[in-house]
């Protein structure tokens, strides 16, 4: 019986794992990267702006 309770831990953790991941991916397709993205390439300009002005 106990052996049985061990293999049940992480039957378990991955039932919960799944659930989770699964939960996890359904908000991150709400986000954009939209506002990530325009910072960067303002970055990027700026980087080149002082490169190219040196």
């Amino acid at each position: 019986m106990a052996a049985l309770a061990w293999l049940l831990i992480p039957l378990v953790a991955a039932i919960g794992a799944a659930l989770w991941g699964s939960w996890a991916n359904r908000t991150r397709r709400a986000r954009s990267d939209g506002p990530e993205l325009i910072g960067y390439a303002r970055f990027r300009e700026a980087m080149e702006k002082s490169r190219s002005g040196s």
